[in-house]
């Protein structure tokens, strides 16, 4: 006997039939995909943003080269103030520096934000300087410089009183954003709170042209400290040069992708069970195994579509709204994720349905139709 189908054409109504017929349970599948595409984009997205962002931040602060205790974490909220302040005077007089900026660096325990504790006037030589949207450097222990981002989300204005380290601020001053931290407080103020004394986290450094020949003058006095430059900081500020962030990104992604065939394979088996007769009747009309498996891995192709397209939409709507609602988080999505996302989406869903399609292909005729 021939095939009951005459095309391509026909083959898409018979799979789209054959979803429709059943809503609920497609709809299921969908949104299980959907699922994955979201997690692993968001996961992915959100990972490589907050690093990217982060970098460009501290490059901006204007120094060619950081300096830090040894062993210490390329992040700096891990920073602990170590160093003695007094290693600031023999960095100035090397001969290839040029400025020095002594920090301490804090992390705010209620959100994680970066506050940084300068010297105002050597912190802001490193650049062109802070560029003020209002306000005016801090004159006393206890005022604060915010940047715009997080004045905008926290609705901070100059005056506006914030307990900052659990400790009352004034904001004295609005500052366009990109120079490490969020926040800016006296130098002084921060090793009291930290209770560091006449300690700091790391050096900013700003040489006087040749960096490299200074990293070396500055290696060669302080052999024992992390010394990098600021192109190989920034370099290494990538979720792909991050080996202890790959455990995490991965774990994530196989979630999603244990997700989608766990429901694909739930929902395609429960189907298949309810398409028994129906399957019968194929193969009674000529419908040869493969056959049979094409048309359930057909229908699980087109679900898998429609969930990896409405997931990338609502991944982009999420980016939007989260950018609006919160300025200062930074989701990067790049093409070569969306198409990882998708690939693995096509993986877990074809993997889920492969088993049911395959037992609906080995029902004998007589026995399906004769399935109640």
């Amino acid at each position: 006997m021939t095939e009951t189908y005459d095309g391509p054409f026909s083959l898409l109504q018979m799979f789209w039939g054959s979803i429709i017929a059943r809503p609920l349970r497609s709809a299921l599948s969908v949104v299980a995909i959907a699922i994955q595409v979201i997690l692993v984009l968001m996961i992915a997205g959100l990972t490589s943003g907050v690093i990217s962002e982060w970098g460009k931040r501290v490059e901006g602060v204007g120094a060619d080269i950081l300096v830090q205790p040894p062993n210490s974490s390329i992040f700096f909220a891990f920073s602990s103030a170590v160093m003695q302040e007094s290693l600031g005077g023999q960095l100035e007089a090397l001969s290839g520096v040029d400025e020095v900026a002594p920090t301490v660096i804090l992390t705010e325990p209620k959100n994680l934000v970066i506050v940084y504790g300068i010297d105002f006037k050597k912190f802001n030589a490193l650049s062109k300087g802070f560029l003020f949207r209002a306000g005016r450097p801090f004159e006393a222990p206890d005022e604060v410089i915010a940047d715009d981002i997080i004045a905008q989300t926290q609705h901070l204005k100059v005056g506006s009183q914030i307990t900052l380290l659990n400790h009352p601020f004034t904001v004295c001053g609005i500052v366009a954003h990109g120079k490490g931290a969020r926040y800016f407080i006296p130098i002084q103020t921060a090793q009291d709170i930290a209770g560091a004394e006449k300690r700091v986290s790391m050096f900013y450094v700003r040489s006087k042209g040749n960096t490299e020949a200074t990293r070396a003058q500055i290696l060669a006095l302080m052999p024992d400290n992390s010394v990098r430059s600021m192109s190989e900081y920034v370099t290494l500020m990538n979720s792909s040069n991050l080996p202890q962030l790959r455990p995490f990104t991965r774990t994530m992604v196989s979630l999603g992708i244990v997700v989608s065939f766990l429901v694909v394979l739930l929902n395609m088996h429960t189907m298949v069970m309810e398409r028994t007769r129906e399957v019968g009747i194929l193969k009674a009309l000529g419908f040869s195994r493969f056959d049979v498996v094409r048309m359930l891995l057909g229908e699980t192709f087109i679900l898998t579509l429609m969930g990896t397209g409405s997931g990338i939409a609502l991944t982009f709507l999420t980016q939007t709204i989260l950018k609006q609602t919160n300025p200062g988080l930074t989701i990067l999505i790049s093409v070569g994720w969306i198409f990882a996302s998708v690939l693995l989406a096509f993986v877990g869903a074809s993997a889920g349905a492969l088993y049911p399609a395959l037992r609906a292909a080995s029902y004998d005729p007589v026995v399906a139709l004769a399935y109640e």
